[in-house]
């Protein structure tokens, strides 16, 4: 019955309330209203939180971490959605929330412009403060939307929603995280090579694999390509060292892109021969899957926050590449050290941090639902469930890349079981839904503008 009160019911209960949902943000303590964006159906609301630069000390400096609710009924499940870095300002909602009906808060993540703190100070940037953040959002507006609540995040965003889980386990009723990566041991990285190795078919990997090893036999014609293209745009290498890195990094980048962003039925654009391609082709097939712009300063400094982390607790991948003789690759897969402007200080890599959400997956895991691509090179090393995880689920998208692995994109049996389970957690499951998951569909009719899949090309280097 409450999956069916989709018309007048609904809109009864929310009309009481809706005129005024401005006001009750706006007097939870810290709040502040950026922009009240209208849509129909809901209210959308861009908001500044104040928040302790330390949760370990709040008397301590404060900074303005930006968010949004998209709101629906206060008597609806909430979604709390984080993609890790920067917050869309634009209303959306993502799967979990179609599924459910309900609310979405979004929230931007520390130190991601313009939520970072001023002065920066860079040692209080870990997944223990980021999932404090958002500790203190979720209880200033649990009083507000005081149903079941969900966490969710797409990629890194799957990644903060399972720290988030780990860390303050008892404030969510479930998760949905999405391709997120577990780099349980920063050091053993041989599943990436197994992944490249296998995935898709020979045909393709040949193709790719010919078309990366060509540019770097042309490394001199195509860096003076580089060269006139960094001189248009005012672009600067002082980060990664120089241009000469740049140009490796981004061509050691161009097989991890195409399986990240592209399907197996995009090889037939990749051309059968590199050695016969001209280096304009070439060129243009790697500025269209990596981006040259990437491993520059103006590309550099939108990710440092991401870097850092990486470099500090999340751990980063390193693959190979063996059908590429080593007199061609000058530097290898660089670190992420190299990535962060030097003047800010990165402590020691913690090994214990991944371990110990690793070990608690395993062991402690209760409601949650990861999400993989079968074809997507983060899914290479996945949460995986233990003897002590108890209704959670780990599922694979037959053939989909980072970005079309969604419960929609599951066969159909583990589709209806994922969308049970997000319904029965979020408290809104059809009895009928309870007594056969087979029957279970989202709540909420497709919305062109609202649940757009959202295709934005993320670089390779980055979940």
């Amino acid at each position: 019955m409450v999956g069916a009160m989709s018309g007048a019911g609904v809109a009864n209960a929310a009309s009481s309330r809706n005129d005024d949902i401005k006001d009750q943000l706006l007097a939870i303590p810290g709040m502040s209203l950026i922009e009240d964006k209208p849509y129909p159906g809901y209210r959308f609301f861009i908001l500044n939180y104040t928040q302790p630069v330390d949760h370990r000390d709040l008397s301590g400096n404060t900074f303005q971490q930006r968010i949004t609710v998209l709101h629906k009924d206060t008597n609806r499940p909430t979604v709390f959605y984080t993609g890790g870095y920067n917050v869309s300002t634009n209303p959306s909602r993502r799967e979990p929330t179609q599924i459910v009906d309900g609310n979405q808060v979004s929230m931007e993540y520390r130190f991601f412009t313009p939520s970072r703190p001023d002065p920066a100070d860079w040692s209080k940037l870990d997944i223990w403060q980021a999932a404090s953040d958002q500790h203190r959002i979720f209880r200033a507006l649990k009083p507000l939307y005081p149903k079941n609540w969900l966490a969710s995040g797409v990629s890194k965003g799957g990644m903060t929603a399972t720290y988030y889980e780990r860390l303050y386990p008892n404030d969510m009723d479930g998760v949905a995280a999405y391709v997120a990566p577990n780099d349980v041991v920063n050091d053993e990285d041989s599943a990436y090579d197994n992944f490249f190795a296998t995935v898709g078919t020979a045909e393709c990997r040949d193709r790719l694999n010919g078309m990366q090893r060509e540019a770097l036999v042309r490394r001199e014609p195509l860096e003076k390509l580089y060269e006139a293209y960094a001189t248009e745009n005012s672009y600067s290498f002082n980060y990664i060292g120089d241009m000469d890195r740049a140009f490796e990094m981004t061509v050691l980048d161009y097989v991890w892109s195409f399986w990240q962003v592209d399907t197996l039925a995009d090889c037939d654009k990749i051309p059968a021969n590199a050695t016969k391609a001209t280096d304009q082709e070439i060129w243009d097939s790697i500025e269209e899957l990596v981006g040259f712009w990437y491993y520059t300063d103006q590309g550099l400094v939108l990710f440092q926050p991401y870097f850092y982390q990486a470099g500090t607790q999340l751990g980063a991948p390193s693959p190979h590449f063996p059908y590429i003789e080593p007199r061609l690759i000058r530097y290898g897969y660089q670190p992420p050290r190299n990535f962060v402007p030097h003047g800010i200080v990165m402590p020691a890599f913690d090994s214990g941090a991944m371990r110990d959400v690793d070990e608690w997956v395993r062991h402690r895991a209760e409601h949650m639902l990861f999400i993989y691509g079968q074809n997507d090179p983060w899914g290479a090393e996945p949460f995986r469930l233990g003897p002590g995880s108890s209704d959670s689920f780990v599922f694979v998208a037959p053939g989909a890349n980072h970005h079309l692995a969604v419960i929609g994109g599951l066969n159909d049996s583990e589709k209806s079981l994922a969308t049970a389970k997000l319904l029965e957690w979020a408290g809104v499951a059809p009895a009928a839904v309870r007594a056969d998951p087979s029957k279970a569909q989202r709540l909420t009719t497709f919305d062109d503008q609202l649940d757009r899949l959202n295709l934005d090309r993320e670089r390779p280097t980055k979940p």
